[in-house]
């Protein structure tokens, strides 16, 4: 880890700080995620399409992002979409080579279609706190990114909560849910939807 990294690290989480503090229902989480939930969520996306695109949404802090990066998706594949202007501009720091847009998840802008420039979807990759809000909203924001995806491609979204954020019949899709991961304050599970096509 190199010396610019740190100062950055140290501002990320300062800046997390200050956002639950203003809006702590808004944050949905009580600390940034861990790097063992990171990984996780990584793990579950898949290697294909090679020219495929990963989004990212709610990155936050960057946490996860860097685990993305880590496991070998290329930043010109990665596109994170977040709310906060701070965060975006500690993620641009952080992350210089990643597409990095600010605005709301529940209405993507149309910048997030031209992030992706007509390559294909290969996962969605999401911290939205989707407890935080009504259950047709939820239903409504996966659904839509499910509808953006290839047939099989994951949605993979992260809860603290014993239920599932959203029922995946309610979306017409299945869904895997992972072990409770201990090293992540709360523990947190990894659940993944995905359409067959069919």
């Amino acid at each position: 880890m190199d010396g610019h990294e740190n100062p950055l690290r140290r501002q990320a989480d300062a800046a997390f700080i200050r956002s639950w503090l203003k809006s702590p229902l808004k944050m949905g989480a009580v600390s940034p995620s861990s790097r063992a939930l990171g990984r996780r969520m990584a793990e579950a996306v898949p290697d294909e399409p090679a020219d495929g695109v990963v989004v990212e949404l709610g990155p936050g802090t960057g946490v996860v992002t860097g685990c993305l990066l880590e496991s070998g998706i290329e930043p010109d594949h990665l596109v994170c979409l977040e709310y906060a202007p701070e965060f975006c501009t500690l993620l641009r720091a952080r992350f210089p080579r990643v597409h990095i847009l600010q605005g709301d998840a529940y209405a993507p802008p149309a910048a997030l279609k031209r992030a992706l420039a007509g390559r294909p979807l290969r996962a969605v990759v999401s911290s939205l706190p989707l407890m935080t809000r009504p259950e047709h909203d939820r239903e409504r924001a996966v659904a839509g990114y499910l509808d953006l995806l290839p047939p099989g491609a994951p949605f993979i979204q992260f809860s603290y909560a014993f239920a599932p954020p959203v029922r995946a019949r309610h979306v017409g899709a299945e869904a895997t849910v992972s072990p409770w991961i201990k090293r992540n304050l709360p523990p947190a599970r990894v659940i993944t939807y995905r359409r067959d096509g069919g």
